[in-house]
Formats: structure tokens, sequence, C-alpha cells
């Protein structure tokens, strides 16, 4: 798996590589979990965090399902009647 991780900007010549193979670091069996669950149920794995320690930058991971199409259309419903109502209040405003 290839990743980009800028190098430290303070850092010496012995900075890492930004752009190199990395190695997911997991037991086969949390390993074949993980797969067993993006396939079967479609879910993502997403990196929440990443973090250095000991030298070794860890990720934390999770696992995150889609927004469904009717969700989609009522986050896009409440975001135009909010820029609606903002727009209201800074035409009352002047």
């Amino acid at each position: 798996m290839q990743s980009h991780i800028n190098p430290y900007s303070h850092g010496t010549h012995e900075n890492h590589e930004p752009l190199r193979p990395r190695k997911l670091l997991l037991h086969k069996r949390e390993l074949r979990k993980l797969i067993g669950k993006v396939t079967e149920r479609g879910l993502t794995l997403i990196p929440t965090r990443m973090y250095f320690k000991n030298g070794r930058l860890k990720v934390e991971i999770a696992l995150a399902r889609g927004k469904r199409q009717h969700d989609r259309r009522a986050a896009e419903r409440e975001k135009d009647v909010k820029r609606d109502i903002a727009a209201a209040l800074k035409e009352r405003n002047r």
C-alpha cells in the first residue's frame, strides 16, 4: 500500500521517505475480519487519526457506511433551507 506522509519540516537528512510502500500491521484474523466486512456489507475503511509513536506512524481506522440516497436528499434540503434563512436574515438586517 503506497502512502504519502510529508516529512517533518524541522527534521534532518534522516527524515523518512514521503512516498513509499507501508505495511498494515494487524493480526491475520483482524485483517480477515476487516476484509470480510468491507466486501460483504459494503463498508469502507476510513483513517480517523494519524500520529507518531516511538518512531512509527500509527493510524486509527474506522469502518463506516456511506449515506443512503434518501439521507443525501434530506441533507441537501436542510442545507438549502439554512442557506435561504441566512439570506433572508441578511436581507432583513440591511
